[in-house]
């Protein structure tokens, strides 16, 4: 005689484990670099006139509502009025302008992020910090996440619910 069939059991989602996705804060729109190279005499040298020349040429509206990320990708040293002077033709046109790679831009986004998280929501919980994320989340925030909800959650664990790697667990109370 066979077994009746028995309905299949999430014990994932009948675990209590909540889920933390980082990546569910990652930044909304879009990103785009102005690397400052192009701009410069021999790829080295920032020539005051011949800079002023080429942002006044520039076609700045392609920008519009862009979180922009200002950058020179080699060595030149870059005068601090320069970035200001991009700065003041993204002003009102981008959505936010960032001095520093998009790396360098995530880094602030999610130390930004993780500040206003209430670690009272977390309080005695089973938490997963997802891992596998799909989009460029840095290593920081991932530290920095596990430093804000450690004092308060029961567990801590990395990765996805069907497969984790435990970061903490509070010894039980004797």
């Amino acid at each position: 005689m066979e077994d009746p069939i028995k309905p299949l059991v999430n014990r994932v989602a009948n675990s209590g484990l909540v889920v933390f996705n980082l990546e569910d804060h990652f930044p909304e729109k879009e990103m785009v670099d102005i690397d400052l190279k192009p701009f410069l005499f021999k790829e080295l040298i920032l020539k005051e006139k011949d800079f002023r020349t080429a942002l006044k040429e520039t076609d700045w509206s392609q920008y519009q509502d862009k979180i922009v990320l200002v950058y020179v990708s080699n060595d030149a040293i870059i005068p601090v009025w320069a970035y200001m002077l991009i700065s003041s033709y993204l002003s009102g046109i981008a959505a936010e302008c960032y001095q520093g790679t998009q790396q360098d831009y995530l880094k602030l986004h999610y130390s930004q992020v993780i500040a206003q998280v209430d670690p009272s929501e977390y309080e005695d919980q089973r938490l997963i910090i997802k891992g596998c994320s799909n989009k460029p989340v840095p290593p920081s925030a991932y530290a920095a996440i596990t430093s804000k909800l450690k004092p308060v959650a029961k567990s801590l664990m990395y990765g996805e619910p069907c497969s984790t790697v435990p970061i903490f667990k509070r010894p039980r109370k004797v």
